[in-house]
């Protein structure tokens, strides 16, 4: 029987058929706990400024603590319902009959599923920004350990650019996933904002407190406008894109560690728990893991894609399409933690070959750019410097010489200018040592981006467990007096 039909809406029937297209129970009975916590407080707030007698309240009270304790074991059974909220609202009625409807007393589903979506994003972003300070702090050990002085080539268009220590390496995706809990906690804000007595769109004419229901679910504002409230899904693409921005970085971190391995870079070799091998070809040790990170941000980007397409066009208030949000959003926190829990799984089992790192940048050109700034510091402007050492670098790749053993006959044939101090700078060995800048792969930058990076960890570690908890409201919301 479908709860939410009067007369006036064609009796309390619907075809099966209707019913089973139109039903979100299938996959926002994940939001369980979410409804059954939002219910409790709802409920609160109407016993505590006298809509629902204590008596009454205090059964529905017990009804909802029950069922909470039944999920939590894996022993609720929902019925067959339009939804989450019309289920819970289906057990209660079969244990405390006509009681049970006074709960949904300047209620509609409509701020009840706003505030079911707000508080699953507010939790999800918690999760988020552990994982992400747990890779965070990972890749910053990685960087301060034995392998951070490694250097290899940095790449611009794929092709090699300038010498930098793979601590830099590790910093740069370190600083990408930090910068990624800014945007979750951009979405904490979002989100942060009480839904709930809104109604169905133009509020109640019962005396309901918004306030103490924000209170009781630890919400830092109420939202401002009913009939915005209600069509509001803008917290949840905030969401979805941080979620896809993060999919992205992962991806990038991969695709870099999928080129790595391959026999063409060999920078990197993969440990064999790793590895995935080839069903036809017994040498294969392939980066599986880290091509299905890669794979997974193309899902990320349609669930972005998917939502928006939802959202576009439609009127003010509430329309039933925002019930298509649903499978977009529950996918998103497991597909992000599965991403961020692997990546840290993967980079355990990836081993960077020195000698392989070096040899990259032995038998290149990747030290110019030091050799231009060589002689900018002895005077020549900018443009002309690097034309002269594009000039050198085209004369020794004719040679089949890389530019760590030009001579100074052949540096002098370009420009007399070119003298021992300048080459010097074509030695890879000081590159990454005469790089002062901020941001650089100097080691003194090096450093304190690390310890910028660490103390950012501990930060977004922080944030996170200031995120009120489902579970955590609950146990307040159990033991608050009506």
């Amino acid at each position: 029987m479908a709860i939410a039909k009067t007369d006036a809406s064609g009796g309390s029937g619907l075809l099966p058929e209707v019913l089973h297209f139109t039903s979100s129970l299938a996959l926002d009975r994940q939001l369980l706990r979410e409804d059954l916590v939002g219910s409790l407080a709802h409920l609160t707030m109407l016993a505590r400024v006298g809509i629902l007698p204590k008596d009454k309240a205090g059964a529905i009270h017990a009804g909802l603590v029950r069922l909470y304790a039944a999920q939590a074991k894996g022993e609720l059974q929902l019925p067959d319902e339009e939804d989450v909220h019309m289920a819970v609202e289906a057990l209660l009625t079969r244990e405390l009959g006509e009681t049970a409807g006074l709960l949904h007393s300047a209620r509609s589903r409509n701020d009840q599923v706003a505030l079911d979506l707000r508080l699953h994003v507010r939790e999800a972003c918690a999760q988020v920004l552990d994982g992400l300070a747990a890779l965070v702090e990972k890749l910053v050990a990685r960087a301060k350990g034995p392998e951070g002085d490694i250097v290899l080539p940095s790449y611009t268009h794929r092709q090699r650019a300038q010498p930098i220590t793979l601590s830099y390496w590790l910093s740069a995706y370190a600083a990408m996933f930090a910068r990624d809990a800014e945007a979750f906690g951009f979405v904490l804000q979002q989100a942060d904002a009480l839904p709930l007595g809104v109604g169905a769109i133009a509020g109640s004419s019962l005396p309901i407190d918004r306030e103490v229901t924000r209170g009781l679910l630890q919400f830092s504002r109420v939202t401002l406008n009913g009939l915005d409230t209600v069509g509001d899904r803008d917290f949840a693409l905030d969401y979805v894109y941080a979620a896809a921005r993060l999919a992205l970085h992962a991806s990038r971190f991969a695709a870099d560690l999928v080129d790595f391995a391959s026999a063409e870079f060999g920078f990197v070799k993969l440990a064999g728990d790793i590895a995935c091998g080839s069903s036809m070809m017994p040498q294969k040790r392939n980066p599986d893991v880290f091509e299905l990170v890669r794979g997974k941000s193309g899902r990320a980007v349609g669930s972005l894609v998917e939502l928006l397409v939802t959202l576009k066009g439609l009127p003010g208030g509430y329309n039933r399409d925002l019930q298509e949000d649903r499978q977009v959003l529950l996918e998103t926190l497991p597909r992000t933690l599965g991403v961020l829990s692997i990546l840290g799984v993967g980079l355990d089992g990836v081993t960077f070959d020195r000698a392989r790192c070096q040899a990259a940048i032995d038998a290149d050109a990747t030290q110019a750019t030091d050799v231009a700034e060589a002689l900018v510091k002895k005077g020549v402007a900018f443009r002309t410097a690097y034309g002269l050492v594009g000039t050198l670098v085209r004369r020794l790749q004719e040679a089949k010489v890389p530019l760590a053993q030009v001579t100074l006959a052949q540096a002098q044939e370009v420009d007399p200018r070119f003298d021992a101090e300048v080459l010097e700078a074509a030695r890879p060995q000081g590159s990454v040592a005469r790089k002062q800048s901020v941001g650089s792969t100097g080691p003194a930058s090096v450093k304190h981006q690390l310890q910028v990076l660490q103390t950012r960890a501990a930060e977004i570690r922080t944030q996170a467990a200031g995120v009120p908890r489902i579970d955590q409201l609950f146990q307040s919301l159990k033991e608050a007096s009506l």
